[in-house]
Formats: C-alpha cells, structure tokens, sequence
C-alpha cells in the first residue's frame, strides 16, 4: 500500500508538465536570484566598509607622517628622523618603512611586535606593485596596503609603504557573510516549501475538477455538477463555464438517443413487412428468371440486414436511456452453454468445442448472456477458416464464473484491441459488407456484460485467434 502511495508521488514529483512545478520553479527561482543578490549586494557592503575604515586610517597616518619627518629632520638627522616618526605614529597591527627613492635602500621600519613579518620577501614585491583599495591576502593573512613619496623641504626623501593586518576583521566578515549564505539557503528552502504547499492547496479545486470531470459518463452527464464552494473566483467561473457545457451536452445526447430510439423504431417495422413480402415473393414465385431473383434475394438481404442494424440500435438506446430490464436468476451456466452451442452449430454448420471442468453456476439475465454469446459466437465464426472449430470454456475463479470464446482466425490488431466495443468501429473496413458488420455488435455484447455486473476483455494474435473472456459475480 505504502510503496504505491510512494510511487504515486514520485510520479508526480517529476511531472515537469505540471502547472504546480513551473509555479514552484519559477518562484524558487526568484526567491534564489532576490535572496542571493541581496546577500551578494551585502557581503560586497560590508567588505567596502572594512576596506574603507582601514584604509581612511591609514591614510590618515600617511597624511601625518610627511609632517612629523619634517618637523624631526630639524633637530635630527634625517634616518634617525624617519624612526623617530615611525616609533611616534606606529599603532598596533600596522608596519611603516621607507626606502629611498630609488627603492634600493631600506631607511627606517617598524621595530618590536609590529615587524614580525617585515622579513617577508613576497610583502615586500607586493608592497612595490600598484596598489588598489583593496585587502590583499598574503599566506594566512589579510592585509591593507599604502604607498606614498615623502618629500622634505621640496626634497624627495624616499617612499614611504604601510601594511595594516586586518587577518581578524576578515575572518570576522569571513564568518558573517557564510552565517548570512547558510540564512539565506534555509530561508530560500523554507520559503519553496511553503511556496509548494500554498500553491498545492491552490490548485487543488483543479484536481477536484479533473477528477471530477473523469468520472463524468455519458448515463450521468445530467447529474454531473461541480461544486467548488472554497475555490478562487476565476476557478468558480471556470466551474460554471464547464457545468454550463455539461448540461448542453447532456441535453443533446438525450435528443440524440431519443431520434435514434425514434427512427429505429419508426423504420423497423415497414422493414420487416418489406423483408416478408420479399421472402414470400421468393417462395412463391416460380416464373422469376435469374436476374429477378439474384436481385429480390439481395434486396431480401439487404433488408434483413438493415432490420438488425434498427435492432442494435433500439437495444443500445434503451441501454442508454436505462430501460433495458435484467433478470438476475441463478442459471447454470454448463447447460446455457450447451444450448447455445446446439442453436450455433445448427445454423453455421461449424464444430464448436466446449470444455468445463466443473458445473459453474452464475448469478446474471439468462436471456441477454444468451444473446451475448450467440453474438461472440458468430463473430468467432465469421472471422476464422471453416475448417477451425470454436471453442467454449467454462471454469471458476477467485468466487467468479468465467467464461471464454476462443477462435482460431484472423486475430485482431493490437492497436484495435482497445477500440473493438466502441460503437460503429470496425477493424476492417474493406470487410465489413461482405461479413455483414455493423460495428455494433461488441457494443452491444460489452453494454448487456456491463449491465449484468460483469466485464469482457479481449486478448489477441494476428494469425493465432482471438479470446473474448467474459466474468460474471456468482452470487
């Protein structure tokens, strides 16, 4: 039970098709594209800000430092005045040194704990290289960088190069925007889970109207109604819409199944007289030449023919219109089909096979399965070779009667199988006049099957024969 639950959903998991996953797709898609640009938009904000503050004080410092290298130059010599100005604006996580101006000689630089990593070769290519406002990392830190000329006096003295260690403030941001990512994935995935809920229960009045509107059949088309009390205002009006449709076909069905009923009954009677008259035309007339009498047994035919296609119609309309009365008795089905058997092989000079294991009993309207296996039978002998007998099968299963016409003819395509008890729909045009076929036979032997509680398949081989199984209730 549980794993056809499991695979009823996973159908419709995957069903891209569907209006509900392109809602939740493309509303998971904003969601994505908003909720990632605004992360991207603040990471990117809060990165300028750091880089800004650090790089504003450090421009600050190299604003002073100019001045202060000045104002010591004249009470000390210049190297010992370059020192005493990087001892004097130095704070905590930044370097200072200078070079001179053609950068071949390190003047002065920062001492103590703030020179731990003075010694870096690759800080001091990268210190040389144009600089942007930006933080640049080196190994496992974060650094922001400056370099500016000193002049004293108009005197090019040398260059001046800063490096402030921003490693903490970084991992800090580091760790703020991977916490705002991680938000952000849970927000997006609670909000598509609850986007794809809200949207399934929105459409559920459309699954309601589909499911609905599946079931609808022609007997029930004017009992069929939507009912949608809870649904949004354009499914309503799409409701009434469809409940207006159903009512215009439920009234022309009726129309039609009543001129149908009408026009059978109204040309089945002067036919039959027709077809007396001819007959006994036959019978009694003994100066008819060739031609009069080929013409008179074709125009008999003809007739005969045309009375049993009025005959199908009336029984499908009173089927149609629920008039067709069944009997339910408890009929033998062994001796049925006995009897059956006799009235076929009387009429078609065919051998017909019956194997039943056992007495079957069945609970049904002896005269219509009566008719329904006459029907089978002559469509079995129609369509199979002279020489090949048909066959009736009597047997018992799972507590139901079951019965089966077996042929060894001219099979059934498997693309027509599923089409064989539709009205009028005929497998083979080309030989519909010769074996005398309305295409309303199987519908007709499906309608008094139906009618009894029972069903009828088919299974079929070209070239191998056909099997109509019928399956009646046993009590």
């Amino acid at each position: 039970m549980f794993g056809g639950r499991f695979e009823r959903f996973k159908l419709r998991a995957i069903d891209r098709s569907s209006l509900q996953f392109r809602l939740t797709l493309e509303i998971a898609m904003l969601s994505v594209l908003s909720l990632s640009s605004v992360a991207a938009w603040t990471s990117w904000k809060m990165q300028d800000i750091l880089i800004t503050t650090h790089t504003q004080n450090v421009k600050y410092i190299a604003t002073r430092f100019p001045r202060d290298v000045e104002l010591y130059s004249d009470m000390l010599p210049p190297n010992v005045g370059l020192q005493k100005t990087i001892d004097n604006v130095s704070v905590p996580n930044l370097v200072i040194w200078v070079k001179s101006a053609d950068s071949k000689q390190l003047l002065a630089q920062s001492n103590g704990a703030n020179a731990s990593f003075m010694a870096d070769d690759e800080l001091m290519k990268l210190a040389e290289m144009p600089l942007q406002p930006m933080v640049y990392q080196l190994r496992d830190r974060f650094l922001v960088l400056y370099q500016d000329e000193v002049w004293v006096k108009g005197n090019l003295l040398g260059k001046v190069y800063m490096a402030k260690d921003v490693t903490d403030e970084e991992r800090q941001l580091i760790n703020a925007i991977q916490s705002l990512a991680a938000v952000c994935i849970l927000a997006t995935i609670a909000m598509i889970i609850m986007v794809a809920l809200r949207i399934k229960r929105s459409l559920q009045p459309l699954q309601e109207m589909n499911k609905i509107a599946g079931a609808i059949s022609a007997e029930d088309l004017s009992q069929a109604k939507l009912q949608l009390s809870h649904a949004p205002s354009e499914v309503k009006e799409l409701a009434q819409t469809f409940n207006m449709m159903v009512s215009r076909l439920s009234d022309s069905w009726e129309q039609q199944r009543q001129f149908v009923s009408n026009v059978s009954h109204e040309l089945r009677t002067p036919l039959t007289v027709v077809s007396g008259y001819i007959q006994s035309l036959l019978r009694r007339s003994t100066n008819l030449n060739d031609y009069q009498k080929e013409a008179l047994e074709t125009a008999a035919s003809e007739a005969d023919r045309t009375v049993r296609l009025l005959q199908y119609l009336l029984d499908l309309a009173r089927a149609d219109s629920g008039h067709t009365i069944y009997r339910r008795d408890r009929v033998n089905l062994n001796e049925l089909v006995a009897e059956v058997a006799g009235m076929a092989e009387q009429f078609s000079n065919r051998i017909i096979h019956i194997e039943a294991p056992e007495v079957v009993f069945s609970v049904c309207d002896r005269d219509r399965l009566k008719q329904v296996l006459i029907n089978l039978i002559d469509n079995a002998v129609k369509y199979s070779a002279a020489d090949q007998p048909v066959t009736l099968k009597i047997d018992r299963v799972n507590q139901k009667a079951k019965l089966q016409v077996c042929d060894r003819g001219v099979g059934i395509p498997l693309q027509d199988q599923s089409r064989i008890f539709e009205r009028f729909y005929r497998v083979d045009e080309s030989r519909a006049r010769d074996t005398g076929g309305h295409g309303l036979g199987l519908a007709i032997v499906k309608t008094l099957v139906d009618g009894m509680g029972g069903t009828i398949t088919v299974r079929s081989e070209l070239g191998e024969g056909t099997v109509f199984t019928i399956v009646l209730n046993q009590s």
